[in-house]
């Protein structure tokens, strides 16, 4: 293959690594598991999405998801609203709290979001979305970045026009998720709008959508000529892809995929980190989801055993209990410490 060399990445004072960025995904991407892909290779993190809205901060959910105590530069923050002062106020308020990079989200798709007229609703008015970029822009002295989807829907792919909004008022990076919001997350992402925005922007683009591999990652990047790939949904159960696209790009070969050895410090130091944050009880429950991500990715259980596997940890209610499971789960003899025979039957 063709190797992927970008010259350096620069957005605002601070320089790209490598070519692989964590996305923001809600109830994904907290604390924890930021420090554990930014260990494993990504260049960078962008934490979960936080209201615009000052008056919501003072919840739980709102506490921890602000929360960026030890990470290293640049901290990114995804705001996410409807309303141009608003924004703007949260863009001072978060950079106060140690904000280096702001993100605006303008890609979400959950209805939850665009019925408030955020996230991905805003591409539907391009005036409004010109508005806020410039109140942001305005408001803050560190960077302001922005992400978006190709459009609101088939017949309003608007994503390069959004996209020169962004460059003229003074968005530094732009990254887009190749659906339009009516998609969510069915069907395939397209990158000819990506690349096709790619080529009219002197800012940097960031590909996302759909890429699970180191092969993909560069597939994206050699068609779409764009700066970066930013990986969501693929880092779920495998935060080990970063260093595996960054290795691929720079030698066009294969890296080893993890060890038992290695699955197993990674899945203890997940699972402790998450306890630790969120306390016994919320970190037991939010292990759970994470685990059953990282048995999707094990290819060593068939989907029969997988299901049984994740009934198992579900049921587990104790932080003891849960790492006793991982050390079995990790073991080279699984099946027999944990699918007695019989017990996984389809």
């Amino acid at each position: 293959m063709t190797l992927i060399t970008q010259p350096t990445t620069a957005i605002g004072p601070y320089t790209l690594p490598n070519q692989v960025i964590l996305a923001p995904m809600a109830g994904v991407t907290d604390r924890p598991f930021r420090q554990l892909c930014r260990r494993l290779g990504a260049g960078w993190v962008v934490g979960e999405m936080v209201t615009a809205d000052p008056s919501l901060w003072h919840t739980r959910k709102s506490q921890l998801r602000m929360d960026h105590q030890g990470e290293p530069d640049p901290r990114v923050v995804q705001i996410a609203g409807g309303d141009v002062e608003m924004l703007a106020q949260a863009a001072r308020l978060n950079v106060e709290l140690g904000a280096q990079i702001i993100d605006i989200n303008m890609g979400c798709p959950a209805k939850k979001v665009c019925n408030k007229a955020a996230g991905s609703a805003l591409l539907r008015d391009e005036a409004l979305v010109a508005d806020i970029l410039e109140a942001v822009v305005k408001a803050v002295d560190v960077p302001v970045t922005l992400k978006i989807r190709t459009g609101w829907c088939a017949e309003s792919n608007n994503g390069v026009k959004i996209a020169r909004l962004a460059e003229d008022a003074g968005i530094q990076a732009l990254a887009v998720h190749g659906r339009h919001r009516e998609q969510r997350y069915t069907g395939c992402a397209e990158y000819d709008t990506i690349a096709e925005i790619k080529s009219r922007l002197s800012i940097p683009v960031i590909a996302n959508g759909d890429i699970t591999s180191p092969e993909k990652a560069a597939d994206v990047l050699r068609y779409t000529g764009a700066n970066a790939v930013m990986i969501g949904r693929g880092a779920q159960g495998n935060p080990w892809i970063f260093k595996q696209i960054t290795h691929y790009l720079q030698y066009g070969e294969q890296l080893a995929l993890p060890s038992l050895d290695e699955r197993l410090h990674v899945l203890i130091e997940h699972v402790a980190a998450l306890h630790a944050f969120y306390g016994e009880t919320m970190g037991v429950r939010i292990a759970r989801k994470h685990i059953g991500w990282y048995l999707e990715s094990d290819q060593r259980f068939c989907d029969a055993k997988r299901r049984k596997l994740k009934q198992q940890f579900n049921a587990l209610a104790s932080p003891e209990t849960q790492f006793d499971w991982i050390n079995d789960a990790m073991a080279f003899d699984a099946d027999q410490r944990l699918l007695p025979k019989g017990s996984h039957a389809a």
